[in-house]
């Protein structure tokens, strides 16, 4: 059939309107709208909805404006035993030493992804044997042809070809960009997923710390008290010699006296687990930790900034991560849009090619190359593109809603925190008082009984009350201590 102008122009035409039918496009949702961040947080140090800031705080100096989480934690934490356990921590942890993998592993697929956006290049090599049919078409002409006067064709006929090999898909449309930049951000939010858990591991070391100094600290209490225990036991077996006072009051001291060499016990072994804990969290079997004797456990702390609620989007990595989430899906939606659009590829060949190695190299004779370019749009599959760009449009909007959600968590946990540092406070300025007031009343029942002016459960009953409010003002400035640890970290502080 002769192809006429009119056969061109109807095909011209046809592919025309079937590019223009692939490249229609659905219209972009819009992203919701983000929740503004408040200004300032609620809630001060002190506890009370105004006033100073004042609290527990475990960095000396001046803190300046931009708040604690911008201070790294080899300022933060002054205890210098306390910073080379957090430094083995950072070096030796397998869960921040996995995250670190993570993160080499999106790097490489960032490269891998820009290698897409450059022609592909492959060396070639080939050899083969090809037999055609006697009585076919390329047969025949093989037959009948002479290579050199009374050379006919091999047949069987050897093929040894070497050359070059050249792809590119032409980006037109976007689509590799889009997918570069979403593979970028989430290469970024693995970095900030590798500092999120860094924070978390800093504060888990430090509580852990300070939890063993809390418990050393519980322990030479009881210890010191078991002593006193000992000699008020044999004052009162003394007495029941002279019979001042009967057996029943010997069995009194004395079930006091094991109840408290029970709790001796019940720490020690509380020791050994946290120092376990923290063994796991230094990626090392169990052994002792080192705690340092220079630093109390009641040391009166300093002033604290927890800094601006907007500083937040600046220091917590999680923050930072699900903000990187949100703009990968957004290159998401982009490439997934990008499939509607025509893609375009070139293809390109050059090399040498011979049945026979004495002609491989005879140019331009054996020389062979091959030039390609095609245009591909979706015709009858939009359906599923269609799918796919709702798919990603969602995921992006609920990227959005986690980002939110992420800085609400956020400012919540940093407003509790602060309430909770100023409240802690003042409850360890009450205990203290009632610790030394139970103190006195000790010392004074303990006069009175030996003049026989008080019964003897009175010297009991206070020195029931005396531990167990000692302990109590232990485990209130642990947690006081262990508040601003988490305040710390919950300002973005623990991986500069």
């Amino acid at each position: 059939m002769r192809i006429t102008r009119s056969h061109v122009r109807v095909a011209l035409s046809g592919a025309s309107l079937s590019v223009a039918v692939g490249c229609r496009v659905p219209a972009v949702v819009p992203d919701p709208v983000a929740i503004p961040m408040p200004t300032a947080f609620s809630g001060n140090a002190s506890g009370g909805p105004t006033g100073g800031a004042s609290g527990a705080a475990a960095v000396g100096g001046r803190i300046d404006s931009t708040g604690i989480g911008a201070i790294g934690w080899k300022r933060f934490f002054e205890d210098s035993t306390l910073v080379a356990l957090i430094d083995t921590a950072v070096q030796r942890n397998p869960e921040l030493l996995m995250t670190l993998k993570e993160v080499e592993m999106a790097r490489n697929e960032v490269q891998a992804i820009d290698g897409r956006l450059l022609p592909r290049v492959f060396g070639t090599a080939s050899l083969g044997v090809d037999k055609s049919p006697r009585y076919t078409a390329e047969g025949a002409g093989n037959a009948s042809t002479d290579m050199e006067p009374g050379t006919k064709v091999p047949d069987p006929l050897p093929d040894i070809s070497l050359g070059f090999m050249a792809g590119w898909e032409v980006d037109i449309r976007g689509k590799i960009r889009s997918q570069k930049g979403a593979a970028l951000s989430r290469y970024l939010g693995t970095m900030e997923g590798n500092r999120f858990v860094m924070t978390g591991l800093v504060a888990e070391v430090a509580n852990t710390y300070y939890e063993l100094t809390a418990l050393d600290a519980k322990l030479a209490i009881i210890r010191q008290t078991v002593e006193l225990q000992r000699n008020e036991l044999e004052v009162v077996r003394t007495q029941k010699q002279a019979a001042v006072v009967s057996e029943l009051a010997v069995k009194q001291f004395e079930a006091l006296l094991l109840n408290s060499q029970a709790m001796e016990f019940e720490v020690l072994q509380q020791i050994r687990e946290a120092e376990n804990r923290m063994n796991l969290l230094l990626g090392r079997y169990p052994q002792p930790v080192a705690r340092s004797a220079s630093r109390p456990m009641f040391e009166r702390s300093q002033a604290l900034d927890q800094g601006l609620p907007s500083q937040l989007l600046h220091n917590r990595p999680d923050i930072r991560q699900a903000e990187l989430e949100l703009a990968a899906s957004r290159f998401d939606v982009k490439a997934a849009r990008a499939e509607f659009y025509p893609e375009v590829n070139l293809a390109a060949g050059l090399g040498i090619r011979a049945f026979k190695p004495s002609y491989l190299f005879t140019i331009p004779e054996s020389m062979a190359f091959s030039l390609v370019g095609d245009m591909m749009a979706p015709l009858f599959n939009r359906k599923s593109i269609t799918a796919e760009l709702g798919r990603a449009t969602a995921y992006q909007q609920k990227a959005l809603i986690q980002y939110q959600q992420t800085v609400l968590h956020g400012f919540t946990e940093v407003t509790n925190l602060v309430s909770a540092i100023g409240n802690l406070d003042r409850v360890y300025s009450y205990k203290a008082q009632q610790a030394a007031a139970l103190d006195t009343a000790i010392s004074v029942s303990r006069d009175l009984f030996t003049s026989a002016r008080a019964n003897y459960l009175e010297v009991l009953t206070a020195q029931r009350e005396a531990i167990d409010i000692k302990l109590e003002l232990v485990e209130t400035r642990l947690r006081q201590r262990v508040a601003l640890t988490n305040l710390y970290r919950a300002l973005g502080g623990g991986w500069q």
